[in-house]
């Protein structure tokens, strides 16, 4: 028994000493990373030079830990994909990659990582390609500290960072912009999205889709074409992301489409057209939020219920919450609203008549869109006051009746 202990020790020990370390030079006996592949056996480590490197379409397929001494290139010249993953337990860390082809009936792609495990891609730049990182069929995958610079070409541009059918992915600590959407999910699950920034790409920030008990934490999304998209989910939970300056027609801080079971607590919505705006969702838990300088902090569709919404700022929005309709089947409690204009005589911090946060002229604006030409008019007001004091055609349904008179701490 000891002996067969001792053996097995031995078998393990030489395949763990085995591991090789090839190294990748330009004017060396390896000149590319091809090469150094086909020569290496799995758990062997690839160093490659500083340098540029010709890549159509390099393809590990073993289980390698690939690192690029100050930034190595690796240049597909726009002539086929980059880099192409398909075996388990793979690294690759400190590489410039660039120019992938461009296609309409293929998804081009600096790196590619498909029907795999346990790959880890980190400190990266990610230049000119279609698509930046493609993750397709695949699990346990780790994106960290990378850069996706897009083209900012309509036509010439994918996602910065694209999941499809994938779970338990972890997209921590990128930067995206001048793609089309910077990050994208579609049927991906329990999944976490932290610390990135995602600014200035053509469409949204973040948008995914059909994608179940994720985590989005700590995210900014600037300043995109559409802001960020969350649509047709169940249980998503978005924590301490700041949505900034997502600014123009039709354009949205948060767009959430047919979700349901969400949190949404401790973002900052600051200067968006609308900070959030829900269709045709239920059991959305919004908290400690903060809406600032917004056109409109939220709309909420008539079609929404069962939402909470407690414990937020509304701060400086033209318009604080608009519907489209007159039921309302949703809770606003213990809220801060700058407009409040109550009073607090036993002097507990709440408010002591309810607040209606739907003006009548943001109910007019639903109708007639045309009608914020008269925006901050003397008789807008006017007919504001009124409303409030004998309410008649904003939803009566809509109102807080606990209004917090000085700001939460958020």
């Amino acid at each position: 028994m000891k002996a067969s202990i001792l053996y097995l020790f031995f078998i393990i020990l030489s395949s763990l000493t085995s591991a090789n370390t090839i190294t990748v030079a330009q004017k060396g006996r390896i000149n590319n990373l091809g090469k150094a592949i086909a020569l290496a056996k799995n758990g062997d480590t690839i160093i490659v030079q500083k340098g540029h490197y010709p890549s159509y379409n390099t393809i590990i397929n073993k289980s390698l830990t690939i690192l690029g001494k100050d930034f190595p290139v690796l240049d597909a010249g726009f002539r086929e994909e980059v880099i192409t993953i398909l075996a388990r337990q793979v690294k690759l860390d400190g590489f410039v990659i660039k120019n992938s082809k461009v296609g309409s009936l293929r998804d081009y792609a600096g790196i590619r990582i498909h029907r795999t495990e346990q790959v880890h891609i980190s400190n990266n730049k990610l230049m000119n390609n279609f698509f930046g990182i493609y993750i397709s069929d695949s699990k346990h995958v780790s994106i960290y500290n990378n850069s996706t610079q897009g083209t900012n070409s309509a036509q010439n541009s994918g996602n910065g960072i694209h999941m499809w059918q994938c779970q338990d992915i972890k997209i921590n600590n990128n930067y995206s912009s001048g793609h089309r959407d910077g990050i994208y999910f579609e049927f991906v699950k329990k999944s976490t999205i932290s610390n990135n920034r995602s600014v200035k790409n053509l469409r949204y920030g973040l948008h995914f889709m059909f994608s179940d008990d994720n985590l989005y934490r700590g995210n900014t999304f600037k300043n995109n074409g559409s802001g960020v998209a969350v649509m047709y989910s169940k249980r998503i939970r978005m924590y301490n992301n700041l949505f900034l300056e997502n600014w123009g027609s039709s354009i949205y801080g948060l767009l959430l489409k047919d979700i349901s079971n969400c949190d949404i607590k401790h973002n900052r919505f600051i200067r968006n057209t609308t900070g959030i705006y829900m269709e045709g969702c239920q059991g959305i838990n919004a908290c400690n939020n903060q809406f600032l300088n917004n056109g409109w902090a939220m709309r909420v569709l008539a079609n929404c219920v069962n939402g909470e919404f407690t414990r937020n700022n509304f701060t400086a929005n033209s318009f604080d919450v608009t519907t489209n309709g007159s039921l309302n089947l949703n809770n606003f409690n213990n809220n801060y609203w700058d407009k409040y204009e109550g009073y607090d005589l036993n002097k507990n911090g709440i408010g002591d008549i309810p607040y209606h946060p739907i003006s009548l002229y943001a109910q007019l604006i639903e109708q007639i869109p045309q009608s914020v030409m008269l925006m901050r008019s003397f008789m807008v007001n006017l007919l504001d006051k009124v409303e409030r004091a004998i309410p008649s055609l904003t939803p009566e349904s809509v109102k807080d009746n606990h209004p917090k008179m000085k700001p939460w701490e958020i």
